[in-house]
């Protein structure tokens, strides 16, 4: 057991993201007093207007329910010369917001400058170079805010396939963001990532993957929106990764982040007072617990 175990939890499990016209929106006071009620310690950022725009009254808001703020997701295109400093600079804002609002970690994609969570995009070794120096310079403005920079292979980003994500640990040391998910789109193997870059790993986004419409996903046979209607991700234990062993690779070498419950789904309309996605949240807690202990308990 991992008396340490952090546990935090993603708005997107409850189906709020930025993209338009994506089902019901549930209100975030709905949304944290349900993470709190299940346990869960901490929360992501979600899209911006999510949450307030001032950080005290983040800070503030998520006290109300005993939470406190992990951090957040910022997509910046990072491998282009003339956009860098616009990158850079939305870097800087979001890590400052993140930091005075309590949090501690920063993931960020790295996008391309068209078709962002569409396309990806394959590097020369100009770019790469680039990118590299790039996430450098974001990780030296992270450290100033007191943050952790984790950056997240995403569908759709410049770090996306199993080639990408070998090309970004061997050129880079900044740190990985391992989410389950997005590595089976790419066409990676999660468990093995964790056993074999375990000391790259400070961040972790934790869901099970429908392996059949995860591979149609990346093979762009559906898009996000459609992957989610057929349900891709899935509770802890309830997909075809092996969530346990990965869980336990990470664990024996000594991981100490946090491990982030983001299960991507679409919500059609609002569900009834404690039915819902935080039922699906809560499986997947009890899951993870069940394999490393830990955590707050269900109030």
């Amino acid at each position: 057991m991992n008396g340490s175990l952090r546990v935090a939890g993603a708005p997107i499990s409850w189906g709020v993201i930025e993209i338009p016209d994506w089902g019901y929106q549930m209100p975030a006071d709905r949304l944290l007093r349900e993470a709190a009620s299940i346990g869960l310690e901490a929360m992501e950022a979600g899209p911006e207007g999510f949450l307030p725009d001032d950080p005290g009254e983040v800070r503030a808001k998520l006290e109300e329910h005993g939470l406190r703020l992990v951090g957040g997701f910022v997509p910046v295109v990072l491998h282009e010369f003339d956009a860098r400093q616009e990158g850079l600079d939305l870097v800087e804002r979001r890590a400052k917001f993140f930091s005075a609002a309590g949090a501690d970690t920063l993931v960020l994609a790295a996008i391309p400058v068209v078709g962002a969570f569409e396309q990806t995009v394959d590097l020369d070794e100009a770019g790469w170079r680039e990118l590299f120096e790039s996430l450098r310079r974001a990780e030296e403005v992270c450290r100033r805010h007191g943050l952790t920079l984790a950056l997240h292979p995403h569908f759709g980003t410049l770090v996306e396939t199993r080639d990408q994500l070998l090309r970004f640990l061997e050129g880079s040391e900044t740190g990985l963001c391992l989410d389950t998910g997005h590595l089976v789109i790419g066409g990676s193997d999660p468990v093995e990532v964790a056993e074999s870059a375990a000391e790259r790993v400070v961040h972790v986004h934790l869901k099970d993957v429908d392996l059949g419409v995860a591979r149609r996903l990346g093979a762009r046979e559906l898009d996000f929106r459609g992957a989610c209607r057929e349900e891709a991700f899935r509770p802890l234990g309830e997909g075809d990764v092996d969530v346990r062993r990965l869980l336990e690779a990470l664990e024996s070498a000594g991981y100490s982040g946090w491990y982030v419950l983001e299960q991507d789904i679409l919500v059609e309309k609002e569900p009834e007072e404690g039915e819902g996605p935080v039922n699906d949240v809560r499986k997947s807690l009890e899951f993870l617990r069940s394999v490393v202990g830990g955590g707050k308990e269900e109030r």
